[in-house]
């Protein structure tokens, strides 16, 4: 397997100081170069007729990486490393998100209007008129990130606690790319009753509730009756924001190959949630010919260890994961690192799209495949066609919370997709561009425009 590329989630800062004469900063670059670390930012802080203090940042391809590279700096002559620290971890010192006020309280009528009395007025407004809370409360504008901690990015079942920064990070992306107020809660419990009890009592303060980093097949059934019992949107990130960003990059890179949905072999490894709803909405868009494959090979229907959504899959065809992947047109990824071998990729059809979307490591390296490949994508960032949710969910929930749709439809995930495919015009797609960036301001407006439309289309919505 090829070693991962330095990259920021393992970024460092160190602060040296060093004699103020030519030769000396070039030197420490070079051994961060030698020691395989990629210099960013360099930052004079002060300096003297004999000495300056700098900043460099380093990206770092792990942790022990990390420490290779503050070694050889500290083993070098006449340079002091004075501090060094993990931007990550930096960054999540204190938690990542704060609530803050929307309306300054400078003098004692502004507390009047804000807390008692006057807010008794509105407290019975909304009491005599329950759908007043949409228009005079954070409701209008607020999800809740829950999650029981049990299927924490691809680390396992780490708990609440740990499951914590991820939901953090989840409302720091609704905010930043939706303008949607979101607020984690990560609950004590991995009971599907008590989950749905608990998401139930908390609704009123929510106009939508976003699923996070729950285990399959318990994820299912948590969405499929929150979805029946509760009048708010219910999504489940993990599932269908992972399958709308697949199908708007898939009809992105199927464009560049010219070949059509209905008519293609698609193989995804990996038949948890992620998985299961790739291929669901898949076939919604018109896929005809999936075959879903696990840890145990292929998901064949002679198979008595498959559950309900499994089974909803199965193929009529047993065998490995090497056998799946003969003669097909597309492998999408949701998996594990290094699953797959470059043998594999060469026995799919010509022009193969691979989407290799396991992190922090593929399922495959593209550099092993770079010459065999038609397009290729992973969910890494530094790679060229990052498969992110972030793409999704912000524009989906704004879309949703502004017409106050009751409920999210297939109509509206497959329109999200479509949103997001055609924001890279025909005429611009390429190997290497198949969606387009998180950072694109247009994605959000996009989504969420096409996400209200559809909802309006299913009459789910209450404006």
């Amino acid at each position: 397997m090829a070693n991962l590329l330095p990259n920021s989630s393992f970024s460092v800062l160190l602060k040296i100081q060093l004699p103020n004469r030519p030769g000396y900063l070039a030197q420490v670059i070079e051994t961060i170069g030698q020691a395989g670390g990629n210099v960013g930012d360099i930052t004079l802080l002060e300096q003297t007729r004999e000495l300056c203090d700098r900043e460099i940042v380093v990206d770092a391809s792990s942790a022990d990486h990390q420490q290779t590279i503050v070694g050889k700096v500290k083993a070098l002559a006449e340079v002091k490393l004075l501090d060094w620290y993990d931007r990550t971890f930096q960054m999540h010192q204190g938690g990542k998100i704060t609530v803050m006020t929307k309306t300054p309280l400078t003098r004692q009528s502004d507390l009047a209007m804000a807390y008692t009395p006057g807010v008794g007025r509105v407290c019975r407004a909304i009491a005599d008129d329950p759908n007043r809370v949409f228009d005079l409360t954070v409701k209008q504008n607020m999800v809740a990130i829950v999650t029981d901690g049990s299927a924490v990015l691809g680390l396992g079942n780490l708990g609440p606690e740990g499951a914590l920064p991820v939901m953090e990070g989840k409302a720091m992306l609704f905010k930043e790319f939706g303008g949607v107020d979101a607020f984690p809660i990560c609950v004590q419990t991995q009971s599907t009753d008590a989950i749905v009890e608990i998401v139930k009592q908390v609704s009123p303060v929510f106009g939508g509730v976003n699923l996070e980093d729950i285990a399959a097949p318990r994820c299912f059934e948590i969405e499929a009756r929150l979805k029946t019992e509760l009048d708010i949107p219910i999504f489940h990130d993990d599932q269908h924001g992972t399958a709308i960003v697949v199908l708007a990059a898939l009809t992105n890179a199927l464009k560049f190959v010219k070949k059509a949905l209905p008519s293609i072999k698609i193989v995804i490894n990996g038949a948890g949630a992620a998985g299961i709803a790739v291929a669901k909405l898949l076939q919604e868009g018109g896929a005809t010919n999936i075959w879903l494959c696990d840890s145990q090979g292929i998901v064949s229907r002679d198979r008595s260890d498959l559950n309900p959504a499994k089974q909803s899959m199965a193929v009529d065809t047993a065998g490995k994961l090497a056998d799946a992947m003969q003669d097909a047109d597309v492998f999408l990824g949701l998996s594990a690192p290094g699953v797959v071998s470059v043998e594999m990729v060469k026995s799919m059809a010509a022009a193969p799209i691979v989407f290799a979307m396991a992190n922090p490591i593929p399922e495959i390296q593209p550099e092993l495949v770079s010459d065999c490949v038609a397009v290729m994508a992973t969910g890494r960032s530094d790679y060229p066609n990052q498969i992110n949710n972030v793409l999704a969910f912000p524009g989906l929930f704004r879309g949703a919370l502004d017409c106050r749709a009751s409920d999210l439809t297939t109509r509206m995930f497959l329109a999200a997709a479509r949103a997001i495919a055609d924001l890279v015009p025909p005429s611009e797609i390429q190997a290497t561009h198949i969606v387009p960036s998180a950072f694109d301001p247009a994605v959000a407006t996009a989504v969420a425009e096409a996400v209200r439309q559809a909802a309006i289309a299913d009459g789910v919505t209450k404006c």
